[in-house]
């Protein structure tokens, strides 16, 4: 523990700009605070910092996904009884933009989804968090069945040719790569039928849906390969690797290499 960098938002502001973050960036954010180290000030002055450099012109999206709110024979409850699940099925609060937190997004993306002037989309299990001049725009119509697809917010984030900032996280993590998944045709490919709790006309429901099954097994090897073909913009702040790239030459590289690798 005592080995660990001192980090104040000073170095990670100084970071952001380092690696070509600025104002009026769209960008999509995925980040582990133990990984910096020691920051003086928590996850409120990353958010600051992210804000700071991006400013109000720009728009920032984290992951807020709550996957727990998913029936524990997907595993997502994999440390309870199975004499539980029904229990966990009825019972389980229906999902709520407002106050369902997030589920190991991370202290960062848990305190974003609250800050002042942030929106979050209604998908019930994969949503996300907005802040800035886009941010209705990344998290309206969050359809139920098109997690990651075209009109998804990975799906718009590509339209506005934004970019993704990997800090002290690797690519397993980014999100953006689901994009692909839905793009790239590959044997094996299929749809898993979700369930889940639900608030409609004020009533909690617990409902199903089918959607692209999410795995993401490869993600960290899709990364590796990428960073092989492109040179990708990397600095370090206090202990965590910080990367920053394109969305749309990510998810069309990602595309690619999974039509060529994945269950080959």
């Amino acid at each position: 523990m005592a080995n660990r960098k001192f980090v104040t938002k000073k170095h990670i502001v100084e970071g952001l700009k380092e690696v070509g973050i600025q104002a009026g960036d769209i960008v999509m954010v995925h980040t582990s605070l133990s990984a910096f180290g020691f920051v003086c000030g928590g996850a409120q002055v990353v958010v600051e910092a992210l804000l700071e450099v991006v400013g109000n012109e720009g728009t920032i999206i984290m992951p807020t996904q709550s996957w727990k709110n998913m029936d524990p024979e997907a595993g997502v409850h994999w440390e309870e009884p199975k004499e539980w699940w029904q229990d966990i099925r009825d019972n389980w609060p229906a999902y709520d933009k407002y106050l369902t937190p997030t589920n190991t997004m991370g202290a960062v993306a848990e305190l974003f989804r609250t800050l002042p002037g942030s929106e979050r989309s209604d998908h019930p299990v994969r949503s996300v968090a907005a802040w800035g001049k886009l941010a209705k725009y990344f998290t309206e119509n969050h359809d139920l069945v098109d997690i990651f697809g075209e009109n998804s917010p990975v799906g718009k984030l590509y339209q506005q040719d934004g970019k993704v900032l990997l800090l002290g996280v690797d690519y397993d993590k980014n999100t953006s790569i689901h994009l692909a998944d839905v793009r790239a045709d590959y044997p094996g490919k299929t749809t898993e039928t979700v369930h889940c709790a639900v608030k409609e006309n004020g009533e909690r429901k617990w409902i199903g849906f089918e959607t692209l099954l999410v795995d993401g097994e490869d993600f960290v090897d899709i990364g590796k390969a990428f960073e092989e073909k492109y040179e990708i913009v990397k600095t370090t702040i206090g202990d965590a690797t910080v990367r920053v790239m394109n969305q749309r030459q990510l998810v069309d590289f990602a595309t690619e290499w999974i039509e060529k690798n994945r269950n080959r």
